[in-house]
C-alpha cells in the first residue's frame, strides 16, 4: 500500500518560493560538480520506507494548507560531518499542485495515507490548476474549492 509524507515548507509563502529554492539548489549542485538531484534532509528515518517508495510523495504544507507534492525517489540514511544521523529524502524536482487542504502546524514530518491525501489539481475536468495560487487559497478558505 502506498504511503506519503507530510512536511511543513518553512519559509515559503507560495509554491513559487519552493520552485525557486529547488532551481537554485539544483543550479548550485551543477556549478559545484555535485550530482544534480533534489533532496530534503531530515533527522528521522522513516520506518515505513518500502510503502513510501511504492509510489509515495512528499506533500508540502505552505501557509497552513497542503499545496503541492513531489514524488519520493529514494530514502538515504547517513551520518553528517558532526556524527549525527540524518536522512535524505530524494525527490523528483517536479512540483505537482494539489487541491488545497487546511493543515495545522506540526514539527518534523508525518505519514499521510493515500486515501487522506488531496488529489492533484490536474486530475479533474476543471481548470483549477490554471488559477493563480492566491485565488485557489481564497476559494478553498471560502469552501468553494
Amino acid at each position: 500500500m502506498t504511503l506519503n509524507l507530510l512536511k511543513l515548507c518553512v519559509g515559503a509563502s507560495a509554491i513559487s518560493d519552493l520552485e525557486n529554492w529547488i532551481a537554485s539548489r539544483l543550479a548550485l549542485a551543477q556549478a559545484e560538480g555535485r550530482p544534480v538531484e533534489q533532496f530534503h534532509t531530515t533527522r528521522m528515518v522513516p520506518k515505513r520506507a518500502d510503502e513510501l517508495l511504492d509510489g509515495g510523495s512528499l506533500y508540502w504544507v505552505i501557509k497552513g494548507q497542503i499545496a503541492v507534492r513531489q514524488r519520493l525517489l529514494q530514502i538515504r540514511p547517513h551520518t553528517d560531518k558532526d556524527g549525527i544521523g540524518r536522512c535524505d529524502l530524494v525527490l523528483e524536482p517536479v512540483l505537482i499542485p494539489v487541491y488545497p487542504l487546511p493543515c495545522r502546524p506540526f514539527q518534523g514530518w508525518r505519514y499521510l495515507k493515500s486515501a487522506e491525501a488531496p488529489r492533484d489539481l490536474n486530475d479533474g475536468a476543471e481548470n483549477v490548476a490554471d488559477l493563480p495560487e492566491s485565488l485557489r487559497r481564497e476559494l478553498r478558505e471560502m469552501g468553494l474549492l
